[in-house]
């Protein structure tokens, strides 16, 4: 296998309504985006996580990458969804390749599925606050038919697949890249067309993760009724200025009530967390994916959550170094494009 210079990966984000692809690189001054690109793909491709029409995601690919010009053919990509389980357990302490062939019968205890059909993987957190002689770990699983499943369609569309990450951890990386927490405990939230992510942060360690099928595509299937017209027109209509279809107002009953919905799922979350970590208190959280575009949503989850909702910045500590990207298009999008950056800082010799 021939890596690229100096390990370097390309960050593939291949969401249920856009791919995105971008390119990152470490110079002697900092972080630089050299390069990226967005294709949509057509409604029912990928629903939840789960690919219906490999061959033709696999297509969308190779066309985002000659669009763009992308010639770096090892790529880091992600997944998520209810095929993909994170938790942290708590394990006697011993060494790693010990507790690599003990992971199977902890995993059975934490895991719904047949602990067959499913990928393991983990890493030690370090020693437990309360008990010395136990250690702290976050596990992995994915199910075996959803991996193989993107592990195909990279194969089909010619790439090099070198870094499956999962979704919260690259949006995880990016957060710790760009900010600073303060000791804070931080909630990230990723708000994307088919689902929502929820991952509460506590010393910049994974303490809580949740993920519910909620997602911007809501608002557009509330539209349709409301229009009768088709997905692709709902998604125009909603980000028009002056939607000819469906009058403003009742446009904005239908983000209202979708919103509404999130904030909701997300208080119940936060209550659950807060029931085993009551000391542990959200100040702020970070949004990002499509969702986090929406004021409505902000404000509204601010109150809710007595908490300082902001929407991630992903360049923040990046400087554009291709003159055919738009800075003010980046931070246009900015929220969006958090998971595919969070990909792109990935290394080939990554653990």
């Amino acid at each position: 296998m021939i890596f690229g210079k100096k390990n370097q990966l390309v960050g593939l984000d291949i969401g249920s309504r856009t791919i995105k692809v971008a390119e990152a690189v470490e110079t002697k001054s900092g972080w630089a985006v050299r390069k990226f690109g967005s294709i949509d793909i057509a409604p029912g491709l990928i629903e939840e996580g789960v690919i219906k029409d490999g061959p033709a995601v696999a297509e969308a690919i190779r066309e985002l990458f000659h669009l763009y010009n992308i010639r770096q053919h090892n790529v880091a990509i992600s997944i998520g969804g209810y095929s993909v389980i994170v938790k942290n357990i708590t394990v006697q302490q011993m060494p790693e390749d010990q507790l690599y062939d003990s992971l199977h019968f902890e995993a059975e205890q934490y895991i719904p599925f047949d602990i067959n059909d499913v990928n393991l993987d983990f890493q030690v957190l370090g020693e437990n606050e309360q008990n010395p002689n136990q250690m702290n770990v976050l596990l992995v699983a994915a199910k075996k038919e959803m991996v193989n499943d993107y592990v195909n369609i990279i194969d089909m569309a010619g790439l090099n697949l070198c870094i499956i990450d999962i979704d919260a951890f690259a949006l995880q990386n990016i957060y710790e890249l760009n900010y600073t927490s303060g000791g804070e405990n931080i909630a990230l939230i990723d708000i994307g067309a088919g689902k929502t992510s929820l991952n509460i942060l506590k010393d910049n360690v994974s303490v809580f993760m949740r993920d519910v099928s909620l997602g911007c595509n809501q608002i557009n299937h509330k539209i349709v009724s409301m229009a009768n017209c088709s997905m692709a027109e709902a998604e125009d209509l909603k980000l028009a200025e002056n939607p000819d279809k469906i009058t403003t107002g009742d446009l904005e009953e239908a983000v209202s009530s979708v919103v509404s919905d999130w904030c909701n799922e997300i208080r119940r979350a936060l209550d659950f967390f807060y029931s085993t970590n009551p000391e542990d208190q959200i100040k702020h959280i970070m949004l990002s994916g499509g969702g986090a575009n929406i004021k409505q949503f902000r404000d509204l989850l601010a109150v809710q959550t007595a908490a300082e909702v902001r929407s991630i910045n992903p360049f923040e500590v990046f400087e554009v170094k291709n003159s055919h990207l738009d800075p003010a298009y980046l931070q246009q999008i900015a929220p969006q494009v958090a998971i595919c950056m969070g990909l792109a800082i990935r290394r080939v010799d990554d653990k």
